[in-house]
Parts: structure tokens; sequence; C-alpha cells
């Protein structure tokens, strides 16, 4: 579903991503692991075609987000970890915007947005300007936006910032139903519990170079994922 072959990326002539090789099948929930300024959302944005990139190619379900950026885009969602919505729009007219962008059709997209706001305990408020959502509110809608027309691969950043314990459990479990369904899911966090229990696999990053991948079980083996990722990021440091 996604493949990372030879991703480089630089700022300045500084290199914050180096060499990046990975593949997230089918069904994955992949963690992307790593201390501030490793190169997680360098790598994030660049999937999701947000940056542009020097070296090697990004492919979502074999398009290129190089060659095909629309055709990425049109079976992908992002949720960056500090979304920007239009403010100036009501919670139902926002997502009827993102419905109109994808195509969704009245009946599916009504049953999206009933299923999700419900879930998320939105549906209350989708009547109110965004402007006067609150961040967890605001979080939960751009979450929905992303949902509504079933992405094959689903990019999240920090995604759990924001979301109250049962929103959070919500989205976990819906995270998990997508994958069930064949979608994959690629996201970063810095809470190494979520993604311990929640991910099937994991990439550990530092300092723009991947030091470890592979199923939970491999990265872990017998110690936890907070052990093994401090051990990793204390070396050579």
């Amino acid at each position: 579903m996604l493949r990372i072959e030879n991703f480089s990326k630089s700022y300045k002539g500084k290199r914050a991503v180096n060499q990046l090789n990975l593949k997230v099948d089918g069904g994955d929930i992949f963690g992307f692991i790593g201390h501030n300024g490793a190169g997680k959302t360098t790598t994030i944005r660049s999937i999701a075609g947000v940056l542009d990139f020097e070296e090697g190619d990004i492919f979502i379900n074999g398009l290129s987000i190089k060659k095909d950026p629309v055709g990425c885009k049109k079976i992908s969602a992002y949720i960056p970890d500090n979304p920007d919505l239009y403010e100036h729009l009501t919670g139902i007219a926002y997502l009827n915007f993102i419905g109109d962008i994808y195509e969704i059709n009245k009946n599916d997209r009504e049953k999206a947005i009933e299923k999700y706001a419900d879930a998320f305990e939105l549906t209350s408020n989708l009547g109110d300007m965004v402007a006067t959502y609150s961040h967890g509110m605001k979080q939960k809608l751009a979450i929905i936006s992303a949902l509504i027309h079933r992405p094959k691969l689903l990019i999240l950043d920090e995604p759990f910032v924001g979301l109250d314990p049962k929103a959070s459990l919500t989205l976990k479990n819906i995270m998990k139903e997508l994958c069930n369904n064949g979608s994959s899911i690629f996201f970063s966090t810095h809470v190494l519990e979520v993604a311990e229990k929640l991910c099937n696999r994991i990439g550990i990053i530092k300092g723009g170079n991947l030091v470890t991948c592979g199923s939970t079980e491999e990265v872990i083996g017998d110690s936890s994922l907070e052990n093994v990722f401090m051990d990793l990021i204390q070396e050579k440091m």
C-alpha cells in the first residue's frame, strides 16, 4: 500500500531524512517513532504530497506521489498534528466541502458523516461555526473529514494530541476497523504505550536515519517499546 524508496529530504543543505526505505502493506498499522527533529513530520508531509523532495520516490497503492500526486491524494488522507480548518464554515459545511472535493455521492456522504460524527459525539455541534470549536473538536472534525471517502492509506501526525480518552479510544477502534477492511495506517506518536499496543509494525527514526523496522514483536523482543526507543536514541548521542 505504501512504499518508500531511497527517500531523502534536505533543508538548507542539511539532511532531515536520509535514504529512507520502508514498506507498509494493506492491513498494517505502522507506528513511526522518533524524537523531536528526527524526521518524522518531514517524512509524513512528503508522503502526503505537501513537501517536495530531492531523492527517491514514494508510492501509494502503486502510484508515485511525484508523478501522480492527485491520484495518490484521491486514495489517501492526511491529518497533521495541528490541522488548519476553514473556520468561517460550519462543521457540516466543511464536511460537505471535503465530500465535494472527493466526489462522494450524497447517500454515502450522509451515512459516513452520521457514523463518524456520532462516534466522536460531534453531531450536535455540526451546525456551529468551526471558529467556535475547541482544539479537540477541531481534531475530531479533521478526523471525520479524512474518513468519509474511505481512504486506502490514512496518514496521521500525532493524532491523539488534543483528544480526550473516550475520543482516543474511538479513534483506535476506527483505525483497527479500517485496517481489518484492507486499508493501511501510517502514523507518528510520542505515546509509546499506544504504539506498542496498537501497531503491528514499527519503525524508529533517529537523525533522519531509520535505525530499526519490523513487526512490533521483532522490534520489542523481551523488552518494551519505551526501553528499546531510549536505548536506540541514546546510542552515539
